[in-house]
Formats: C-alpha cells, structure tokens, sequence
C-alpha cells in the first residue's frame, strides 16, 4: 500500500507518522466550474473587495445575517414575476430541480446540501430576483419612482457592485434557460441585452457570440483586448522607467476619451514611433515641447514625437472592487489570458509616486474620482500585490518603451528638460541665459577680431 513516512524531531524522541495515500482523493473542478471562492492570499490583501454589503447572490455568502435585508425586496420580486409571466413558484422550482446538479458544477466548493429544499429556494429568489430587476430596470420611466431599488442611487449603485463580484454569482447559462422558461421562448429582449442596460447602459456591445460565464466574466469580456491575437501574451521583461520618465525622455501621453466599447476596449494601448525618429534619436525634440507645448500641434512636427495612446481609465470608489474580482477570476479561470492582470502591472509600472498621478491627470489618461494623487498611487501599487504574471500581452510594448529610454540621445534630452526646460519660464530663462552668455563671448572676441 503506497504511503508517506514523515519523521517529526522532537525532544531526544522521534515520531513516525504515516499517511495513507490511497485514503485521499484529488479535488476535483468540474469542467463547468467558473465561480471561484476568491484565494486566500488575495482576499487577505483587501478582504472588503470580495464581499457582498447589500446583497447575496448564489450560496457562498447565504448565511452572512447583514444581508438579510434584501431578502424582502427578493419576496416581492419573486411575487411581482408570477405575476408578470402567470408562472407558478412550483413551475419555476421545478426547472431549478432539473439544473441543480448543473449549477451545483458551476462553483469551486459544493458544500452546500444538493437534495435541500432550502438550496432551490435559495437559488430561486436569487435567479427572479436578478431577472425582475433586469426587466424593471428596462423599463424605467413606469418603475423608477415606485421601485425600492431604482429609486434610490446609492442603493442601486452598491446592488450593482454587489452583483460582479466574484463569489456573488449565478451561471448565466441558467439564468438565461430560466429566462426563456418563464417566457415559454417568447421572450421580447434577449437576457444579455438586459444585462448590458441594467450594468452599462447600452453603451456596450452585445456579446452574443461569445460564452458568458457570469457578470464578473461579462465585464471582463468588455476589457480584453479587442483583437486578442495582435497582443499574444509572452514572457516579459518589467517597464523600468515610470510616466514622469517616459515623459521627460520625449514620450507624449495621448488619452483615448470617450471610449467606444463596441470598437476599442481600456487595454488597447499602442506606442507610435515615426521611423525617422527610430533612425536619428536627435530629431527628438521634448526639451522644446516641454516649454512650448502648442508646437506639437504643428503636423511639421509630428514625425518627432513618441505618442503611447492610452484609453482614459477612471478611477472611483467602485474602481478597487471591480479590478479585484476581474483579477480573482483570471488567476483561477483564465490563467493563460491575464489581461486585466497585464494591464494592472502595467499601470503599477507606470505609477510610482504621485507625481506620476498628476501627470497622467494632466494628460487626461487617469481621470481622478478619488481625491488626493497620493490616494490613487496607493491604490494602483497595491492592486497588484499577490497577482502571479508569469507572461503579459504588454511585451513588446515594455520592450520598446524600455528601449527608447535607453537610448543615449533620449536620456541626454530627459536630463536637458528636466534640468533646464521643464515649463516656459524655465525655458524662456535657459534660453536667455544662452544669449547672454554668447554676447558676453562675442563682446570678448571684439577686440582680437577688430585688429586683423
């Protein structure tokens, strides 16, 4: 019979303590599985990111007493849908009965008791609860005012976070067969088109072909890059050189506002560098745009300028939350395609201390929801504590923007614009001193050149 001997040293005694191997058995995921308890070496970082504080969804967080308030609202809910679709609580049970061994796979941890009426009833008022509130929320303009959840913005907002957090799950894919019941397939809107008003206001595009695992993995799919294969994910070197660097050494940070989701996502950055500037480095010329920034508008110079196009990413309450739980999810689900890690990293690189902030704020990359530069540095620095990234889809982009700092031109002229052209007085005051100092010079020659 295989076995393990460990050998325990202790006070001149030696204890042998065997385990049987054949005893244990391999935890084993379910292909379907997609809802992760959020591992502990994250949850320890910022363990509020991961819980729910209004509402629970799904079994992990079913038994926290603080959120037994919503479970009224969820009863009025679950009343309100009988009545809109004349759908029984036993004819809608009765298809929570038939997937319960399919939901019960969606989820790391299958603790809870499958054969309970307590679990069908549990997944129930959860299910109707989130439909009914997709189907009022489409139709606002009769149910805003009379409506307990969207009448009230704060509420809203937080049910909102509540509903992408990782643990805080339901399988789409059950939502949406339970959808399609109730309506007996004749459904007006399609449940996606509902997700996406009540989460992002229409502003998105509709994934209809892609699988959607839950709301956490819908909102991810929106950040990904759009065209995934033009940034294959590659082991990579670290960005060495911070915003406030990058800057000084000739880079301009362009921002991406107003971003159009159904056409560019927030992780699709792209460096520009004209190839003449490739070849002669000395045709950079930042020292002069630093204090005459209204030149760069000139197309005469716009083939010596460096541009990293940025989509703007903005920075509020909620931002903390959302990244976390994207990240959860791509460190056990997605563990080849971390983009949203990659980009976190990138943006940890990038920020290092608040002058780095007021930069990207300046140029309009980061829009600052949070109050003090200091806070969003913190913010973005511990983002990325524990999150392993082995490969990153910013490769290339590392290497090129390492690359043009280490160039010996780009550091020469980083040094002359920090130093001695940093705004227009400094510049204006650089330059006069010039002039002073090469009149004084011509003044010295004067007399030596009047004689021959």
């Amino acid at each position: 019979m295989p076995c393990f001997s460990t050998i325990f040293a202790g006070k001149g005694t030696h204890e042998e303590s065997i385990i049987d191997i054949s005893l244990l058995e391999e935890s084993e995921l379910w292909s379907e599985c997609c809802i992760y308890r959020v591992p502990k070496k994250l949850r320890e970082v910022k363990e509020d990111a991961y819980t729910p504080k209004l509402v629970s969804i799904g079994p992990f967080h079913h038994d926290l007493e603080e959120l037994w308030g919503v479970k009224i609202q969820k009863q009025i809910y679950l009343k309100k849908f009988c009545s809109r679709t004349r759908k029984s609580e036993r004819d809608l049970e009765s298809i929570i009965e038939s997937n319960k061994e399919q939901i019960a796979r969606s989820y790391s941890e299958t603790s809870f008791k499958l054969n309970s009426k307590e679990f069908v009833a549990k997944i129930l008022l959860d299910a109707i609860f989130i439909i009914e509130l997709f189907l009022r929320n489409f139709e606002r303009e009769k149910n805003e005012k009379l409506d307990y959840i969207l009448s009230n913005a704060w509420i809203e907002s937080h049910i909102k976070q509540d509903m992408i957090l990782l643990e805080n799950q339901l399988p789409l894919r059950f939502l949406q067969k339970l959808y399609k019941f109730a309506f007996d397939g004749n459904e007006a809107t399609p449940f996606l088109k509902l997700a996406c008003q009540f989460f992002f206001s229409g502003k998105h595009r509709i994934p209809m072909d892609e699988e959607v695992k839950h709301f956490t993995d819908l909102h991810r799919m929106f950040y990904c890059p759009t065209n995934p294969k033009a940034h294959p994910q590659k082991r990579t070197e670290h960005l060495r050189y911070t915003a406030t660097k990058l800057d000084e050494a000739g880079l301009e940070f362009k921002a991406l506002e107003d971003i159009d989701f159904c056409k560019k996502s927030l992780l699709d950055i792209e460096f520009s560098k004209d190839k003449c500037l490739e070849r002669y480095p000395c045709f950079n010329l930042s020292w002069l745009f630093s204090c005459l920034p209204y030149l760069r508008s000139f197309r005469c110079f716009k083939s010596v300028q460096c541009i990293l196009k940025v989509p703007q990413l903005v920075i509020d309450d909620q931002t903390e939350a959302l990244f976390r739980n994207l990240m959860a999810l791509e460190q056990c689900h997605y563990p080849s395609k971390t983009y949203i890690c990659n980009y976190v990293l990138l943006m940890d690189c990038l920020i290092t201390t608040k002058s780095d902030v007021c930069l990207l704020v300046e140029k309009k990359v980061i829009v600052n929801r949070r109050g003090s530069s200091t806070e969003v540095t913190t913010l973005i620095n511990k983002l990325g504590h524990m999150i392993v990234e082995p490969e990153s889809c910013y490769h290339d982009l590392y290497k090129r923007l390492n690359d043009h700092c280490d160039n010996y031109w780009n550091r020469l002229v980083a040094s002359l614009t920090s130093v001695y052209f940093r705004d227009f007085w400094r510049g204006t005051a650089t330059i006069a001193g010039i002039l002073v100092l090469l009149f004084t010079f011509g003044n010295f020659l004067r007399p030596f050149l009047m004689k021959h």
